[in-house]
């Protein structure tokens, strides 16, 4: 049995033109639970983090829609934990024949509140926009913009994660066979006084940093970011293109990815492996347990001695 931490992308919840609806997103959700349970079968112990930047955007457009002004972005972290958390649990204890127990832990997740990443916002969260709605929203909302594919959309800051402050609470669910679904979105952004206290800040943590440190901390075999492409590829859109299998992290280090799509995925991917000797894998969601066989995906390995 391997330990495993699950990141699950934007494809298993919303993918790119879909309605933000909730009927769609328990759909794609369903799909996912069902990847999941098969690595349960399997005798994998789970421990699944997900997105959230949709989700975020549009609980804070329906809030200055209402007329109220919207809720800090750790608040709407908190919110989409529990709802995101609550949908995937439901269809991970529909989806898994056997005996199990699931929780949804709202987690926060300490930053430094002078990390750079405050003074360039780059994290993509909410709807996309055509180049001249983008810029419209951004004059009358006060947003940072930037292009994402070959939309527009709002970017916040994304610091890195330090500390994951619930991290005893899951490794005590964890040892008692609890699946465990946390650190939702890369978890809830907060920040701490000279005095102690804890508050929150404005920002959306990159959910695959997040997990990473959490796999980590966990002492995870393996680390699995599902996403809605098959590997991680070189010469990404050229004749050259190249998709990567068995690779190190000092082999990775050598390519160029890019900064708002796969190159947190392998950064991340690398951080975990450097930090526990374990493997981690980025692939398609359909393609989990073939990841973990080797068979399939780019799975960043140690190098060998």
């Amino acid at each position: 049995m391997a330990r495993v931490v699950v990141a699950l992308g934007g494809n298993a919840l919303l993918r790119r033109g879909e309605p933000v609806s909730a009927a769609t997103q328990r759909d794609n959700i369903r799909r996912a639970a069902l990847a999941l349970a098969r690595l349960m079968a399997e005798g994998h112990q789970l421990v699944v983090t997900h997105g959230n930047g949709p989700q975020v955007g549009l609980l804070a457009l329906q809030g200055e829609a209402a007329g109220k002004g919207a809720f800090p972005l750790d608040v709407l972290g908190a919110e989409t934990e529990g709802m995101i958390g609550y949908v995937l649990q439901q269809e991970l204890d529909n989806a898994y024949a056997g005996a199990a127990r699931f929780a949804t832990l709202l987690t926060q997740v300490e930053v430094d509140p002078h990390d750079p990443a405050f003074d360039a916002p780059s994290k993509p969260v909410g709807s996309v926009y055509s180049e001249a709605d983008a810029k419209r929203l951004a004059e009358q909302r006060g947003w940072s913009i930037a292009r994402d594919g070959d939309a527009w959309r709002r970017v916040v800051a994304s610091p890195k994660p330090v500390r994951i402050l619930e991290i005893e609470v899951i490794r005590l669910l964890v040892a008692q066979g609890v699946t465990v679904i946390c650190a939702g979105g890369g978890g809830i952004p907060v920040a701490q006084r000279a005095d102690g206290a804890y508050f929150g800040v404005e920002a959306v943590i990159d959910k695959d940093h997040a997990s990473g440190l959490l796999a980590a901390e966990l002492k995870a075999d393996a680390f699995l970011m599902l996403t809605d492409v098959p590997a991680v590829f070189t010469g990404w859109g050229t004749p050259a293109q190249r998709a990567l299998g068995d690779v190190t992290p000092q082999e990775l280090a050598a390519l160029d990815f890019a900064a708002g799509s796969m190159g947190p995925k392998v950064q991340a991917a690398c951080d975990f492996v450097i930090r526990s000797g374990g493997m981690a894998g980025i692939g398609a969601l359909d393609d989990a347990s073939a990841i973990l066989a080797r068979r399939a995906g780019t799975r960043v390995v140690p190098p060998q001695v």
